[in-house]
């Protein structure tokens, strides 16, 4: 995507100097589709079978959704069989192996499994409540959970999916586009406090109005890109939507990053300057903080409106700032996003920078 920027020049005694260049402009577009993060029920039985141990959920119910939140994921008995076990697991589809059990209770005592177990516990807040509570949400918690009522005789479960409210954003490899197999497009986005969008956080992410003509990986391994305007170099005359390559060779295939991030726990601040890449990173740390992360900027921009009309480096050796009120002198584009001016020379000295605390 080619747009026409402002760039801003602090030589010469801090003068902002606009004139115009073409730069990739990484716009990101927020999966704001709720406020709140939704918890979406199904009953897993057919159609002609009504539960009749488990309580049908209402048709809708929300659950905050941001990382580090506590949640409740409901499950309550409607009637208790005389024998009985609850099992919690996550729903991994593409997940080869054993089942991912969070937790099996029974009407004495719970045991936890595994890394959700280690945050999770059974809710009591009345005889027939098997609720799951999770604490201190995490990017990769997102995704489906299975309440399995187990008697031996008449199983039957209910499944919640759990979003988390956050940001998606394409992220390129500084050596340019097309550099990551799914290993290192994976690592990228871990590097830039993210992880590898899902498909659902990507669509949502459309429905706001991602336009993104780069294909990057997602997290089961599969290669898309949204496009809200077609154009010749975008698809050609194909409608508006979610452009899929499908599954592509993990090891061998390449191309670059949908990352997705949530709220952090510090908070993002930008100091004035001309500095190189190096005076950047010493600036950041005499003010007992580190040059912020690519999704630390976004997470700021995101959740606080953070606004800032001054670009900036950040510890992955890009420049960016993120503007929330767009204006003509600030990158000249209508939409709210985060801007991108690349990867320039770390010995220039330009830009301020941002750092995180």
């Amino acid at each position: 995507m080619t747009e026409r920027l402002y760039l801003l020049n602090y030589a010469g005694g801090g003068r902002v100097t606009p004139f115009i260049m073409n730069c990739a402009v990484i716009l990101l577009l927020i999966s704001r589709c709720f406020t709140w993060s939704s918890a979406l029920y199904t009953p897993e039985r057919a159609a002609s079978k009504k539960l009749k141990y488990l309580l049908e959920p209402p048709v809708s119910a929300d659950v905050t959704g941001q990382r580090g939140d506590n949640v409740t994921l409901p499950c309550i008995l409607r009637t208790k069989p005389s024998h009985y076990k609850v099992k919690w697991t996550k729903i991994e589809p593409e997940k080869v192996g054993p089942e991912n059990i969070i937790m099996i209770s029974n009407a004495h005592a719970f045991k936890p499994y595994g890394h959700l177990g280690q945050r999770a516990f059974l809710g009591k807040a009345h005889a027939m409540d098997a609720s799951l509570h999770l604490g201190r949400l995490e990017l990769e918690d997102e995704g489906t959970y299975r309440c399995e009522l187990v008697n031996g005789i008449e199983d039957e479960s209910v499944t919640i999916t759990l979003r988390i409210e956050g940001v998606v954003f394409p992220y390129q490899s500084k050596d340019g586009r097309y550099r990551f197999n799914y290993q290192e497009a994976k690592e990228a986005c871990a590097a830039q406090d993210g992880t590898l969008a899902t498909y659902s956080q990507l669509y949502r992410a459309w429905t706001e109005g991602l336009d993104w003509c780069n294909a990057g990986w997602l997290h089961d391994g599969t290669v898309h890109y949204p496009i809200i305007h077609p154009r010749p170099v975008c698809g050609g005359e194909l409608p508006s939507g979610i452009r899929s390559y499908g599954p592509k060779d993990k090891n061998n295939d390449r191309f670059d990053a949908f990352c997705f991030t949530s709220q952090t726990s510090g908070s993002v601040f930008y100091i004035a300057g001309a500095f190189s890449f190096e005076q950047a990173g010493h600036t950041c740390k005499n003010q007992g903080a580190e040059m912020a992360l690519v999704g630390q900027l976004y997470a700021a921009w995101h959740f606080h409106n953070f606004d800032q009309c001054d670009a900036g480096w950040l510890k992955d050796g890009s420049v960016r700032f993120p503007i929330s009120n767009p204006r003509e002198r600030c990158g000249g584009i209508p939409e709210a996003g985060v801007r991108s001016f690349g990867f320039p020379d770390k010995n220039t000295h330009v830009y301020g920078v941002y750092c995180y605390r």
